[in-house]
């Protein structure tokens, strides 16, 4: 029991809580204004959601489509308990708890019919819709994913998938998706079924470019005799890891030292006004890394478990 609540007695727990209510209330606001007025049915619990309420009230049981979001959110935590790990596990309680209140939130703050001035949907376009939507919980997947949480749901199967058979998440996000909107033609035509493939497949995408956006990290490597200068600079100032590599030049056949440091991008300016501003002589070369498995140092020097992926 010590193991499994040892992440809540951490710092950066805390600190994670406010940006994962943020970013389901974003995503809540993408369910609520988007995706429950025009009945299009994305690849995502939600969808599966609106059309079990839609089925259950065809059927004579009125049931809230936030209320099925929460049920099978709570089934599903127990597979991100066991497969992915505690700290998923905990954040994932939280997040995925909170999408279908949050959702009656919004209705109370502002309801989606007093938006609705003339049709059926807030942008009255059912391609609008989609893209509002699947923008706005992309950004939502992408903030979550990236400190190890996600927004319950079919991200706990995406990320499951990703984990075990090393899809890209996106990837993951799109085949688990692709399933679930097949249950829309339960109660809508063709054309918005495969409006909502086309939106779980656009999805993916975005949830893709978001993540590396978010992640996106410089792999900098530095020839130059004044290494030591620059070891200490990275190590003392940017307070970040390095490595050295002795290389041979391939013309002069000279013995060098390659400084390989990963950096974000605004420490990476830092070290290059730094290097300009000391007047050393330097090669560098510099691409952009959007993964980083295993442990990365802190901006303390500590070794952290933060894992990038």
């Amino acid at each position: 029991m010590t193991n499994i609540l040892k992440p809540l007695a951490t710092g950066k727990f805390w600190k994670e809580l406010l940006i994962m209510t943020l970013g389901m209330s974003f995503g809540a606001a993408a369910v609520y204004y988007f995706l429950m007025p025009s009945k299009l049915i994305i690849g995502s619990i939600s969808g599966l959601s609106i059309v079990l309420s839609e089925v259950f009230g065809n059927m004579g049981f009125a049931i809230k489509t936030s209320t099925i979001i929460l049920l099978i959110n709570a089934l599903l935590l127990v597979l991100a308990w066991l497969l992915i790990g505690a700290e998923f596990g905990i954040k994932t309680v939280y997040t995925a708890l909170i999408l279908g209140p949050l959702v009656d939130v919004w209705d109370k703050i502002l309801p989606y019919q007093k938006l609705i001035t003339d049709g059926t949907s807030v942008m009255n376009d059912p391609w609008l819709d989609l893209i509002c939507f699947v923008l706005m919980l992309s950004i939502s997947q992408a903030i979550l994913f990236r400190i190890n949480a996600s927004t319950g749901g079919l991200d706990i199967i995406a990320k499951i998938v990703n984990k075990y058979l090393h899809f890209d998440i996106g990837a993951s996000v799109t085949i688990a998706g692709a399933l679930i909107c097949c249950s829309a033609f339960a109660i809508n035509p063709f054309r918005m079924v495969v409006i909502g493939l086309i939106g779980t497949w656009i999805n993916g995408i975005a949830v893709d470019y978001f993540t590396d956006t978010l992640n996106k990290r410089k792999r900098v490597c530095i020839i130059s005799k004044d290494y030591e200068k620059i070891r200490g600079y990275i190590l003392n100032t940017l307070e970040r890891g390095c490595s050295l590599y002795h290389i041979q030049g391939g013309y002069s056949l000279e013995e060098k030292v390659e400084v390989v440091t990963l950096l974000t991008q605004d420490e990476y300016a830092r070290l290059f006004n730094f290097l300009k501003e000391e007047h050393l002589e330097y090669f560098v070369t510099a691409g952009n890394v959007s993964e980083i498995y295993g442990s990365w140092h802190t901006r303390k020097g500590v070794e952290s478990t933060e894992k990038i992926n």
